[in-house]
């Protein structure tokens, strides 16, 4: 009888509950007594602390003799579609100057001069020209 009791702690103790109090299921010959469980200790898991992998760059070569330059543009004017636009840019070193064009969808004329730099960072003056029609009404 004792075999079967520790193999049924043993089984309850497995199964995540623990019997606890005087009687631990024997009833004084009248069949099983009352059992009573408490549940399982609960162990949090150990924190995992993750850290980014270290990341290291190539050294790139510095010219101080050396000033960024370049001037680019475009533009485009379809009558099929009516899109018409433009734009040119130009860089000296750390100064960016340059202006785009463009025809809004009611007609209007967009103009847009902008110049950038380190001291006086991104400005630009916007304007709007009325649009003009190349049809007369009679």
């Amino acid at each position: 009888m004792q075999a079967l009791l520790v193999a049924a702690l043993v089984g309850a103790a497995r199964a995540g509950v623990v019997p606890v109090g005087p009687h631990y299921g024997l009833g004084h010959g009248l069949g099983p007594g009352p059992v009573h469980y408490a549940p399982a200790p609960y162990y949090a898991p150990a924190p995992v602390h993750y850290a980014p992998a270290p990341v290291h760059y190539a050294a790139h070569e510095v010219y101080p003799d050396s000033v960024p330059e370049y001037s680019f543009g475009y533009s485009v004017s379809d009558a099929h579609t009516g899109d018409a636009k433009s734009q040119h840019e130009t860089r000296h070193g750390d100064v960016v100057k340059g202006s785009y064009s463009l025809v809004e969808p009611d007609g209007t004329i967009r103009t847009v001069k902008y110049t950038a730099d380190h001291v006086n960072g991104f400005n630009a003056v916007v304007d709007r020209q009325p649009p003009h029609h190349p049809y007369h009404h009679y």
